[in-house]
């Protein structure tokens, strides 16, 4: 699978997915919870005390992000330059926030005067934005976000759904008070967990609530006390899943995050060098571009979805198509975690050179 996700799970994570379940309050299991929380913390290179996988997809934990902070009334300022900015905003109103947005079109990324400007603006509580945009493969630079968020006392949410693993994320230095991500990603995991982070600014407002978090499933402030030293009853986690999670945290622990990083890197811009050379145009400038996922143009005349399909059904390879303003316009090219590989790459790069031409080819004739 090379497309936007889910990936390939490693081998060692699907037989850890396989073993016998035990109980979720098992001894055993209260153990495995420790190394999920702490391999967590060093994959977000971060030591929130409140760090841990919800039951449940990454969008389980998008919402966690906002249940637990937003209060009815308050301003929510979401930096909006792809389909998961939009998604960030819908559920923030959801949760009866106040919802205020800047916007930039997709494949392009916000500068710090661009994002100054809007929380000078609306003086919002909470500042969310998605550092790596799965629907057009732009990674947000962060340097200096978390700081201007301090200097203006809100909160600095982070959408880290297609970087977890695969691209450099500093949360602490860069002062990112929330964020999540997702288990089948740059984590090579079958999707089914949402890993959650909540720093002490957020714990604190989350203390400071009038009302009861609205939704019972993610309050984290019952959650931690599964999750935390008590180990208290709050539902049956996803045993299973968690195996599979911790073996999929140990395989990037153990490669090292920088060796991880910097194989991801190498793998696209091989990626990124095959395709120019077929003439193919990228959607995003090279400077910004994820690692972990690539956007590229559709030819013109080219019908992207019936190439996408004939990838699949004829050669066992998936490639996503586009979301939203972008959809049949960009191919999406997933090499996340497992996946990215040199195989994988040449693989691609020989199948869009035998056989897109063909496509061109008929996109020639229909004209």
């Amino acid at each position: 699978m090379l497309g936007p996700g889910p990936s390939n799970a490693h081998p060692t994570v699907l037989q850890a997915l396989s073993r016998t379940p035990i109980g979720h309050l098992d001894p055993l299991y209260v153990e495995l919870m420790g190394e999920v929380q702490e391999l967590l913390r060093y994959a977000w290179q971060t030591d929130n005390r409140l760090t841990l996988p919800m039951s449940g997809t990454g969008s389980s934990a998008m919402e966690a992000t906002l249940a637990n902070t937003v209060e009815s009334g308050d301003t929510v300022l979401v930096a909006v330059k792809g389909y998961f900015g939009n998604r960030l905003m819908d559920m923030a109103g959801r949760y009866r926030a106040n919802v205020q947005v800047i916007e930039k079109p997709w494949g392009e990324a916000f500068t710090l005067e661009e994002i100054e400007a809007g929380i000078k603006k609306h003086k919002p509580a909470i500042f969310a934005m998605v550092h790596a945009e799965t629907s057009t493969g732009i990674c947000q630079p962060m340097e200096g976000v978390g700081d201007l968020c301090r200097e203006h006392d809100c909160l600095l949410l982070l959408d880290t759904v297609t970087s977890l693993g695969g691209v450099p994320l500093y949360l602490d230095s860069w002062k990112v008070d929330l964020a999540y991500s997702c288990s089948q990603k740059g984590l090579s995991c079958p999707p089914g967990l949402g890993p959650f982070t909540m720093g002490p600014r957020a714990e604190a407002k989350l203390a400071a609530r009038k009302d009861k978090v609205p939704n019972w499933y993610l309050d984290v402030s019952l959650l931690n006390q599964y999750w935390g030293s008590n180990r208290v009853y709050h539902h049956t986690a996803p045993v299973n899943m968690n195996f599979g999670m911790r073996e999929a945290l140990r395989l990037l622990a153990e490669e090292g995050l920088d060796n991880a990083w910097a194989r991801h890197r190498r793998n696209a811009e091989a990626l990124w060098t095959g395709l120019e050379s077929l003439g193919l145009e990228m959607h995003v400038p090279e400077e910004l571009r994820l690692p972990t996922l690539t956007t590229v143009r559709i030819p013109e005349g080219v019908d992207g979805k019936a190439f996408s399909s004939h990838l699949l059904n004829n050669h066992g390879i998936e490639v996503g198509g586009g979301l939203g303003v972008l959809a049949g316009k960009i191919w999406r090219i997933g090499l996340m975690g497992y996946n990215s590989t040199p195989e994988n790459v040449d693989r691609l790069l020989n199948l869009f050179e035998t056989e897109l031409p063909r496509f061109r080819q008929n996109a020639a004739v229909a004209a």
